[in-house]
């Protein structure tokens, strides 16, 4: 049995692809939520997922650390693999562009980052899946923002484990529901993500977990486990998930806020938030005329959904006039987008629904 939690249709499968022109962005490809509760397991997924719309290539483009409170933040993740990870030799499952991979090393770590999607040319990383035919182990592994991705992220664990030989600790990475929920973070519901975790998932997921917690402004929630001890989770009725009932009410108070200034506005942030973001706001009426982001190799492209063009902050304050209406999509990133703005816009934070 399953339980529905919110149904959305047509959202941008991929938030980080970008596009050459506004007509690409805005013919990107489209996938339907229905974001569901599986009754057995009492995990949270996309019951309409479908991985066949998803397609990596060069023009997805997904890092974070342009920005130096990102990095913070993953100094502090390197604090927390220090604590329990004391052997030198690790494995990063799902690298990425191995930036975080590039940070272990450099903290002394023997890291072999794992990736088939990896294109780069570093010796360190193996692009392919991480499977038993590699060869490859560690007492320590390293998950991070990839469980949300895969559609059975307790099968993909049991052949991590059985490729480590069921032995290891392994840190976990992933958005935190709760938060989303606390929130009402409707733009923080991706088609991408085909799965919302909560603490409480691995709580179940696990039979012993050495260390848990949320990083990111609790953002994102985290955990050191055993794979020995990996077992498929039991639903139990205490972690039952009704969605607020106001859960979307804020596309309205943005739409409202948009409304009431008459000049222009931008988007600061063409990640994931910003893409949804736009997106819901584009179909309540209201366009915007920019996003903006620091990372520059999404400069000069396009967001998907929307078509929005993407500027770098210096071009922002060339282009927009004195007063604009900006909102800002995570409110981690404010001081320094206010430093970056120089004053010169009327920021909103999108996650707290404050001017």
């Amino acid at each position: 049995m399953r339980h529905e939690l919110l149904r959305i249709a047509g959202l941008p499968v991929l938030q980080n692809k970008v596009y050459d022109t506004t007509a690409a962005g805005r013919a990107s490809p489209r996938g339907d939520m229905v974001l569901t509760q599986d009754e057995a397991t009492g995990l949270v997924f996309n019951s309409k997922f479908d991985d066949a719309l998803l397609t990596y290539d060069a023009d997805y483009q997904n890092e974070q650390a342009c920005s130096s409170i990102f990095r913070e933040h993953l100094d502090a993740v390197l604090a927390i693999v220090k604590r329990h990870f004391l052997s030198p030799s690790l494995i990063e499952v799902g690298c990425g562009k191995g930036y975080f991979l590039n940070h272990l090393r450099q903290a002394g770590y023997d890291a072999t980052g794992i990736d088939p999607a990896y294109e780069g040319d570093s010796p360190h990383v193996i692009a392919a899946p991480f499977s038993l035919g590699l060869g490859v182990s560690s007492d320590a592994l390293v998950l991070r923002h990839v469980l949300e991705h895969i559609q059975d992220p307790v099968s993909f664990l049991r052949a991590i484990a059985l490729a480590n030989g069921n032995q290891g600790k392994i840190y976990i990475e992933v958005p935190c529901f709760d938060w989303i929920c606390a929130r009402c973070a409707w733009f923080d519901i991706f088609y991408e993500h085909v799965n919302y975790f909560r603490v409480v998932d691995f709580d179940r997921m696990f039979g012993r977990i050495y260390e848990k917690g949320h990083v990111f402004g609790g953002q994102y929630l985290y955990v050191v486990a055993d794979l020995a001890s990996l077992r498929v989770p039991v639903a139990d009725p205490r972690w039952h998930i009704e969605l607020p009932a106001n859960f979307t009410a804020g596309i309205d108070k943005s739409r409202a806020v948009a409304l009431a200034n008459r000049g222009e506005k931008a988007v600061w942030g063409a990640s994931s938030k910003g893409v949804i973001f736009a997106h819901h706001l584009r179909l309540a009426g209201i366009e915007f005329d920019l996003a903006v982001d620091i990372n520059p190799v999404k400069q000069n492209r396009y967001m998907a959904g929307t078509g929005l063009k993407i500027v770098a902050p210096e071009t922002a304050l060339k282009t927009l006039p004195d007063g604009a209406l900006v909102f800002v999509m995570n409110s981690n990133y404010f001081d320094e987008i206010l430093m970056q703005s120089q004053g010169k816009f009327r920021l909103v934070k999108v996650d707290q629904n404050v001017i």
